[in-house]
């Protein structure tokens, strides 16, 4: 048990070592990469083949995800037509730890008489790929973490690490937001973190606990008992601006101390000035205001409109919960 807990401390040391020396040695080469990347009118072409290949459709999916076209081209396949995917103003991203892969030469040739900038990744500055690309990022790793040396691990790792420095660098670059992340992810809870506001998932219309500051306890509970969002009522003035809401437990707690609680007046036992939130706001700034004053109900306002004080909604923490927003 001792010797697998050694070995793989070793293994990682060794990988964080090799991205570590790789960060070091980032220079103005990385940055003629990035500008290339990014003046692209079209997309990038990453190709590689074997551990290099997979790495590859790695950068390409991150490449996507943040705002830079790309699509993954097998070399090997490259040969029997698929080089039809290259267009002009594309750029190729070519991935070869030794930089002599024969199987990239077609697509490295075909770059070339097409006028398709190269950015090359190799472990060696003297290789073919580093000779023939127009901009070279050198990743070379002083061991790999294979006790064998054979198996392809640290070298993979820095060629991944230095894809996610251009990704980042791109997104960066292109000044892309979380917003703009979210588009990409709208399924998944960032998405829905993101990109979902209270308009979208509050209760309206017949929904919304209404009753008016002459109404009597007993009509709150009604009302209460009576809409999807229970357990609570707004109160409402003569002219329909929200002054107060009335919780069950006020309910309760008028219960106790009255001795004909459900003829009181709603007016007597609400909280006044109650929290609010615009319908056009983030889903995100609701459950944080909840979470603040550790409650689960807001109602919803436009506070854009002519009255910020009419309610327009009710939005519960449970809503947020389903939308994925928590």
């Amino acid at each position: 048990m001792d010797q697998i807990i050694k070995e793989a401390v070793r293994v990682l040391e060794i990988e964080a070592k090799a991205v570590l020396d790789l960060s070091k040695s980032i220079s103005q080469n990385f940055v003629s990469a990035v500008e290339t990347l990014y003046e692209a009118k079209g997309k990038v072409i990453v190709s590689g083949i074997g551990k290099s290949g997979h790495i590859g459709r790695k950068i390409a999916s991150t490449l996507n995800s943040t705002g830079t076209p790309a699509v993954f081209l097998h070399p090997a396949e490259s040969f029997h037509g698929d080089l039809g995917v290259i267009s002009s103003g594309d750029v190729a991203m070519l991935l070869s730890y030794s930089g002599e892969t024969s199987e990239l030469r077609g697509v490295t040739s075909y770059c070339k008489r097409k006028g398709i900038p190269i950015v090359g990744v190799s472990g060696s500055v003297t290789s073919t790929l580093a000779q023939l690309c127009d901009v070279h990022l050198c990743v070379e790793v002083k061991q790999e973490a294979c006790p064998l040396g054979l198996a392809p691990t640290a070298s993979s790792t820095a060629t991944l690490a230095m894809g996610d420095a251009l990704a980042m660098s791109l997104l960066v670059r292109r000044g892309f937001r979380p917003e703009d992340f979210a588009e990409f992810h709208p399924g998944g809870k960032l998405g829905a973190r993101l990109l979902t506001r209270v308009k979208d998932v509050m209760h309206s219309g017949d929904d919304l606990p209404l009753v008016g500051m002459d109404s009597l306890v007993r009509d709150a509970i009604s009302v209460m008992t009576s809409k999807e969002v229970r357990g609570v009522v707004g109160v409402t003035d003569s002219q329909e601006r929200l002054v107060g809401v009335v919780t069950d437990g006020d309910i309760r707690r008028c219960l106790q101390r009255s001795e004909n609680p459900l003829q009181e007046k709603v007016a007597s036992l609400m909280s006044s000035k109650p929290k609010t939130i615009d319908q056009n706001e983030m889903a995100e700034t609701a459950l944080f205001l909840m979470e603040e004053y550790s409650i689960q109900v807001l109602f919803v306002v436009d506070s854009m409109g002519q009255d910020s004080r009419k309610p327009l909604g009710i939005l519960h923490l449970q809503d947020l919960i389903k939308a994925k927003v928590r």
